[in-house]
C-alpha cells in the first residue's frame, strides 16, 4: 500500500509539473502576441553622463602595471595602486585615451606629493605627449625654477648669446647621455638654434630660389591685399622666425618640444612665446584668426602620411580666408613629392604663390634621391 501512495504522488508532481510547463507556454505565447506598450526615450543628458561614467571606469580599469617581463620574474607581494591625483583628476577631466595604453609612464609621471615641488622630470612628460597623452593630468604641484637667474633679461631677440643661469639644467647623474649632462648652451649642438650669430642671419638673405626672405613674404601679402599680423610656426626650434617677424611688430607663436636640449627656455629667453605641443596634437588656436602658418624642419617625410594630412587640415581651421601656408624646406623622397605630397597639398585648393624644388644633399654633398620643397600658398577668401 505505502508503495502504491509512493506511486501516486509521483503521478500527481508528474502532472503538476506538465501543468505548470503549459500554462507558462501559453502565458509566454499571448505576450509574444501582443504588443508591449512602447518605453519612453532615455534623455540625451542621461546618455551622456552614462558615457562619461563609462568612459571613466574604463580609463582606470585599464590603467594597470605592465606585464612581468619573464615568467620567472617574481611577483610584487603588493598589488599596485594608482596615483590618488590621477584618480582624483580623473574624476573632474577626462583623460586623453592615449594615457591607458601607457600606464607604466603615467603612474611614473603621476606618482608625485601635491603642494611640493614637481619632479624634474622633463623627458618622462616629453614621453607620453610623444605618445599622445596629452594634456598631462599633474596639476597640483610647484614647478621649480633656475636657483640664479639673471636679473634682467635681453630685450633683443637676437643677443650675443644666451644665459645660461636661466635654464634649470637636468642633473648630471639623473641621465647617462651626453646631452642630458650638458649644463650650458655652449655645449649643445650650434647648428639646432643655439648660436645666436648664425640665427642673427636666418630669413634676411635669398641664396637660392628655396629661401624666402622676410622682406619677400611682407611683399607677397601686400601684393595679395593681405595683411600679417598674427603666426604660427610649427616646430619653430628656438623661435627665430617668430624673433624675425617680432622686429616687424608681427606676433607668431612657436610650437617646439624640447627632445634633449632646451628649445622652449631658449625660446623664452629670447621672447617669443614657446607652446610645448608635439605635432599630432590639434592646434589650440580658434577657428580662422592666424594670418600665416609656417612649418619649418619639423614638417617633413617622417610624419606619417594620415597625420601630415590631419596637420594641413587643422592648419587651414586656423587660418583666415586669405591666411598663408608656407611649407619651408619640406623634404621627400623624390618620387613621393610628385605621388603623394604634391596632390595632398592640392586637395587644399590654395593658390600657389611659390613652389620651388631643389634636391637634397648630405653633408658631403652627395644626392641622396630627396627633394626640397618651398612653397607659399594662399588660402582662399571665401569658400
Amino acid at each position: 500500500m505505502a508503495m502504491g501512495l509512493t506511486m501516486g504522488l509521483n503521478l500527481l508532481l508528474l502532472l503538476a509539473m506538465v501543468a505548470a510547463n503549459l500554462l507558462s507556454l501559453y502565458h509566454l505565447s499571448s505576450t509574444l502576441q501582443s504588443k508591449p506598450p512602447p518605453s519612453p526615450p532615455i534623455p540625451d543628458h542621461l546618455i551622456r553622463q552614462l558615457s562619461t561614467i563609462r568612459a571613466t571606469i574604463n580609463h582606470l580599469t585599464r590603467l594597470q602595471p605592465p606585464p612581468l617581463s619573464s615568467p620567472t620574474a617574481k611577483i610584487p607581494t603588493t598589488t599596485p595602486t594608482t596615483p590618488p591625483d590621477l584618480l582624483l583628476y580623473a574624476h573632474l577631466s577626462p583623460i586623453a585615451s592615449s594615457c591607458r595604453d601607457h600606464p607604466h609612464l603615467l603612474h611614473q609621471y603621476m606618482s608625485y606629493t601635491p603642494f611640493s615641488l614637481c619632479p624634474q622630470d622633463s623627458d618622462l612628460a616629453e614621453s607620453l605627449i610623444l605618445r599622445g597623452c596629452h594634456p598631462l593630468p599633474r596639476r597640483r604641484c610647484f614647478s621649480p625654477t633656475p636657483p640664479h637667474p639673471t636679473s634682467s633679461l635681453p630685450s633683443n631677440p637676437f643677443p650675443t648669446s644666451l644665459p645660461d643661469s636661466n635654464v634649470l639644467w637636468p642633473s648630471p647623474s639623473a641621465s647617462s647621455s651626453s646631452s642630458s649632462s650638458c649644463q650650458s648652451f655652449k655645449c649643445l649642438n650650434p647648428k639646432l638654434g643655439f648660436d645666436m650669430a648664425v640665427e642673427s642671419k636666418k630669413f634676411l638673405y635669398y641664396k637660392s630660389e628655396l629661401d624666402l626672405t622676410i622682406s619677400q613674404l611682407l611683399m607677397n601679402a601686400k601684393s595679395s591685399d593681405s595683411i600679417l599680423r598674427l603666426g604660427l610656426d610649427i616646430g619653430g626650434g628656438t623661435g627665430t622666425f617668430a624673433a624675425r617677424m617680432k622686429e616687424r611688430n608681427v606676433t607668431v607663436i612657436t610650437t617646439t618640444m624640447n627632445l634633449g636640449a632646451p628649445y622652449s627656455e631658449a625660446a623664452a629667453i629670447r621672447g617669443v612665446v614657446p607652446l610645448h605641443a608635439p605635432l599630432q596634437q590639434r592646434l589650440p588656436v580658434f577657428d580662422g584668426v592666424l594670418d600665416l602658418v609656417r612649418c619649418g624642419h619639423a614638417v617633413n617625410r617622417w610624419i606619417p602620411v594620415v597625420m601630415l594630412e590631419f596637420l594641413l587640415y587643422d592648419v587651414d581651421r586656423v587660418l583666415r580666408g586669405g591666411g598663408f601656408l608656407w611649407l619651408d624646406h619640406f623634404f621627400s623622397k623624390e618620387g613621393d613629392l610628385e605621388k603623394v605630397y604634391k596632390p595632398l597639398i592640392g586637395k587644399l585648393g590654395y593658390k600657389i604663390v611659390k613652389w620651388a624644388t631643389a634636391n637634397k644633399t648630405d653633408s658631403g654633398m652627395v644626392k641622396n634621391g630627396e627633394v626640397y620643397l618651398t612653397a607659399l600658398l594662399q588660402k582662399p577668401k571665401s569658400r
